[in-house]
């Protein structure tokens, strides 16, 4: 695991590089670091891989949107950001480990074209994927529909195109467990706005 000095540097980079929202913002970071950190000790990850891939998976969010006709998904620009600052700083990596951390942060995204090749990699990947389920999933999901003038056509949208997708994209057996009670709380809200919209 990175020493505390190390983790600091890379979490103030993180938070300032950070939405400032709920919907994909620290808290999201902070919530996806977490069951990182979770699944990778019971399933003996490199544990600083995951640490900082966790922490700027998100980083190229706040990017995005001041690249004119932007054609990159926010992990290609999120891995991008994450390898110039890893150079430049001093956290004695070596090539490979840097290598991986890349890796994960580019393979993490639903939309991405990338998929993960390493256990930290899908570690990430599903530990964002899990934030997007249950009670916090379905907060970020009304709050990211709102946030994008959508209404309730929108929500039902997203959660039947992506949200409720999400469980079978699930890499480790684990993250389908955890998947199961969290799936419940998105299908048991899905039914109930059917039906109460008609």
């Amino acid at each position: 695991m990175l020493d505390n000095k190390n983790l600091s540097l890379i979490r103030d980079f993180a938070f300032l590089n950070s939405e400032k929202d709920d919907i994909h913002g620290f808290s999201h970071v902070k919530r996806v670091y977490d069951l990182c950190l979770k699944l990778g000790k019971k399933l003996n990850a490199n544990l600083s891989v995951l640490q900082i891939a966790a922490l700027l998976h998100d980083i190229g969010r706040t990017h995005e949107k001041n690249i004119t006709n932007n054609i990159k998904n926010h992990a290609e620009l999120s891995a991008e950001i994450a390898s110039e600052f890893l150079q430049s700083q001093a956290f004695s990596l070596s090539q490979e480990e840097h290598e991986r951390i890349i890796h994960c942060i580019r393979s993490h995204s639903f939309s991405n074209n990338s998929n993960p090749q390493t256990l930290e990699a899908k570690i990430l990947s599903d530990a964002d994927k899990l934030d997007a389920l249950g009670a916090i999933g379905l907060y970020r999901t009304i709050g990211f529909t709102i946030q994008n003038h959508g209404g309730i056509d929108q929500v039902i949208n997203h959660l039947e195109n992506k949200i409720m997708k999400l469980k079978d994209l699930l890499y480790l057996d684990i993250s389908k467990r955890i998947a199961e009670e969290r799936q419940q709380i998105i299908l048991n809200f899905y039914n109930q706005i059917k039906k109460q919209k008609i």
